[in-house]
């Protein structure tokens, strides 16, 4: 990477000036967003940390002025000269103008062939699984074709270079292939999934009104944001009281039409690309279920629920992508059930120092207001366990200051050896192998009294294991035949009139009874249940298909004889 001999002082006042509020501050900033506009910078580090900054001014403008020439800036920097200087270094930050190679997964990749049919490319350098398609091309081309593949010996690429379309790219003629795959959509992504498809997105900035769409970048990408907030006071840094935040509701939750839910999938899946991640919560999302929750001064999140059929068995989950001002500033995945949330909760590196524990905590809001939740949780990877991120982030300290604590006893020892060590030395800092041991368990949060009845503590893998071992006992290998016996047995058990055959049902609503069947078919003594507890385990399925699935969490844990059944299945040891 190129340094630079002569770092420039503009920038570095304009690194130090950012996170300062003030009238001072608003005109220090103005001057410097002037000189390094037309600055050309001496390295690649400074011209990154300067388009961090700008997002992060963007995300926290002063004023108007200080809006408009940060909007300017960044509108203007994928034409830097410097950014040419060094665009091949540049490769996969994201910014506009630079190029990104990533092997997506088939939701995001499907989207990208479909968005920019011949732009989007194969990256064959990094196809390491490339010879493995000479596996499948019976399943990929028609039987027609089979003749002329099975005479001539040639590589992927070259079989791909003379069998694809004129007006589509090497990339998108291989996804639309997958695409026509007539196996069913699940393996059918599992499929592309293992073959880690490289793709080379380029970076397209077209000209307005041009008719070309511009590829993502996180220069530009954003939420349309009408009311900006501008900042005129110092960030609050400061710690919130969990429990207190956990109480304010958000100041609006808008659900989004169909059209608008899906340019907030299209913004959610660029945050993810233009940062090399993947988010199954995005790349699923249900664009009927989208929502904007507006948390004041700027803050909201775009709130995604999961496509009917990709929704986890008993959890629901939620992606959001945090949004300041419009610019996406992190995202939080949110799985509840029991009164309970599991939190993973992200921010992007721009964002990171600013109000992290202040937005965790409309966070906790958000969560409380929609699922009813007062208990919360994070698991070992967000506080480090396999992820060297989060462990070199010092996550498990932070969520610890913040009132999450471990249940393990040998976790909670390593815990109070380093508090003592931490009251003896205010300066001591704890060490990698310690962390280790600290962030293998699960931490919780409990606005109330601790309970034992939360994500984190109750295994819903253990009623998984009695549904699996039920199945296997009565159905073996038959496990389709199983389902249809299931299905028959728990419309009898609930009553046949409860259910009238399904009429006026969703698709999605019949596919989650299906789903449900052999559980319900367990349930302890279903048929001496009261007729409106049957009706209520009815509805309890049916939401679970329903647009929005966050109406299921509050049915099941409305509903006390369904609760104690599952929690009686997941403490079973048979």
């Amino acid at each position: 990477m190129k340094k630079n001999a002569h770092p420039s002082p503009d920038l570095a006042q304009f690194v130090e000036v950012a996170s300062r509020f003030g009238p001072d501050a608003a005109a220090d900033k103005k001057r410097c967003l002037e000189a390094l506009r037309a600055a050309r910078l001496g390295s690649v580090d400074e011209l990154v940390r300067f388009h961090e900054t700008l997002l992060f001014v963007r995300a926290y403008p002063d004023d108007a002025e200080v809006l408009q020439l940060a909007d300017r800036c960044l509108a203007e920097f994928a034409k830097r000269q410097d950014l040419s200087a060094y665009r091949e270094d540049l490769e996969n930050s994201g910014i506009a103008g630079t190029e990104i190679r990533f092997p997506c997964w088939w939701a995001m990749a499907h989207w990208l062939a479909n968005t920019w049919p011949e732009d989007v490319t194969l990256d064959w350098d990094e196809f390491e699984n490339a010879p493995h398609l000479d596996k499948i091309w019976s399943l990929l081309l028609p039987h027609t074709e089979s003749p002329y593949l099975d005479e001539y010996d040639r590589s992927p690429r070259e079989w791909i270079d003379d069998i694809a379309g004129l007006m589509e790219s090497d990339a998108t003629f291989l996804i639309r292939r997958f695409a026509a795959m007539d196996i069913g959509a699940l393996p059918r992504e599992t499929l592309y999934d293992n073959f880690d498809v490289p793709l080379r997105i380029p970076s397209i900035e077209p000209e307005r009104d041009s008719g070309l769409r511009r590829t993502p970048s996180r220069t530009l990408d954003r939420w349309p944001w009408p009311d900006v907030y501008f900042q005129t006071e110092e960030l609050d840094r400061s710690r919130p009281d969990l429990t207190k935040a956990a109480k304010i509701a958000p100041v609006s939750m808008t659900r989004l039409s169909t059209e608008d839910g899906e340019r907030l999938i299209e913004l959610a899946r660029s945050a993810m690309l233009t940062r090399t991640r993947d988010l199954d919560g995005f790349a699923n999302a249900n664009p009927d279920d989208a929502h904007i929750v507006d948390c004041g001064n700027g803050l909201a999140f775009g709130m995604l629920g999961l496509l009917p059929e990709r929704r986890l068995m008993f959890d629901s989950s939620y992606a959001l992508l945090t949004l300041k001002n419009g610019v996406p500033a992190g995202y939080v995945l949110i799985s509840a059930l029991f009164g309970s949330a599991a939190i993973a909760y992200n921010v992007f590196e721009a964002f990171r120092g600013g109000e992290a524990a202040q937005i965790l905590g409309r966070v906790f809001g958000v969560a409380r207001h929609v699922f009813g939740v007062d208990s919360f949780s994070i698991d070992p990877y967000q506080l480090g366990h396999g992820n060297d991120e989060g462990l070199r982030s010092g996550a498990w300290w932070f969520y610890y200051k913040l009132g999450f604590r471990p249940r393990d006893p040998d976790v909670q020892k390593v815990m109070r050896a380093e508090l003592a060590r931490m009251k003896k030395d205010p300066r001591h800092r704890s060490s990698e192998a310690t962390m280790r041991k600290l962030v293998v368990d699960t931490m919780h949060f409990h606005m109330g009294k601790t309970r034992d009845d939360v994500l984190g503590v109750v295994s819903l893998g253990n009623v998984g294991r009695v549904l699996t071992h039920a199945m296997a006992f009565q159905f073996g290998s038959q496990r389709e035949f199983g389902l249809d016996v299931c299905e028959k047995r728990a419309v009898e058990l609930c009553g046949r009139r409860l259910i009238q055959a399904k009429r006026g049902w969703t698709d999605a609503e019949k596919l989650w009874w299906r789903r449900w069947s052999p559980l319900i078919a367990i349930l302890p003594k279903l048929r001496t249940w009261p007729v409106e507890d049957k009706k209520r385990l009815i509805a309890v399925v049916r939401a679970k298909g329903s647009w929005h699935e966050a109406e299921f969490v509050k049915l099941f844990d409305d509903f006390p004889r369904l609760r104690k059944a599952f929690l009686a299945f997941a403490s079973r040891e048979d």
